[in-house]
């Protein structure tokens, strides 16, 4: 639990800490169950259930899919046991994301780069960098369930509540998450403490390189949504 607040808290240490010690079951484990919890819960109730809906039809409208009585009728059927499926989903996709992030981040620091960490030293700095992550879903879902909706209230689009919500600026806004930005400088504090490097040039990439996916999906989006 030291390192759950070290991570928010004092970034730097706690990963240097991590970097000595690279222990990765404990956080990983506490990321998985808040995450799965707190989706479960969510998705239990009423109002979660209507949001869910209410998205995943919305969801299928920005991209050029309206959907009709029969695929409305589906979801009905699907909405109550949700909050199971996603919380089960939870506990694989999370190690999954955290494997494939750690496998990628570990090809292009040690393979590429010819930095000396170890693959476990690189999981378990992802694994720890998903503090992050639950406590912007323990931010989130409250706020969620008090406006009724799954629309992010972390976006960019937050700062523009003007823009109609089927342009390209606001999809574009709407892509960037705010809290995934923190995981992103979280995490790459945790990769220079690793890999003695400077934090501003990784998390710049990773900025970047995730500014570049917003775009794509924005477009992509705009132009299913015209077609």
């Amino acid at each position: 639990m030291a390192r759950v607040f070290g991570i928010l808290t004092s970034p730097r240490a706690t990963y240097a800490e991590v970097a000595v010690r690279p222990r990765w079951l404990g956080i990983l484990a506490i990321v998985m169950a808040v995450t799965a919890l707190g989706w479960g819960a969510f998705l239990s109730t009423t109002v979660g259930q209507e949001a869910l809906l209410d998205q995943q039809v919305r969801q299928a409208e920005s991209f050029g899919r309206p959907v009709n009585d029969a695929a409305y009728q589906r979801l009905q059927q699907f909405v109550p046991y949700a909050g199971y499926f996603i919380a089960c989903l939870q506990l694989i996709t999370q190690p999954v994301f955290a494997l494939i992030v750690a496998g990628v981040l570990f090809g292009i620091f040690s393979a590429g780069l010819g930095g000396e960490a170890t693959f476990r030293h690189v999981f378990s700095i992802v694994a720890h960098s998903g503090v992050v992550l639950i406590l912007s879903l323990l931010f989130v879902l409250p706020l969620d369930y008090a406006r009724g909706t799954l629309a992010s209230p972390t976006s960019l689009a937050v700062f523009a509540p003007v823009l109609d919500e089927n342009t390209f600026a606001a999809r574009l806004l709407g892509s960037i998450d705010l809290f995934l930005v923190w995981w992103m400088v979280s995490l790459a504090i945790g990769l220079g403490v690793l890999y003695k490097r400077r934090t501003a040039p990784i998390a710049t990439t990773m900025l970047v390189t995730y500014g570049a996916i917003g775009l794509v999906i924005a477009a992509v989006r705009s132009a299913l949504a015209g077609a």
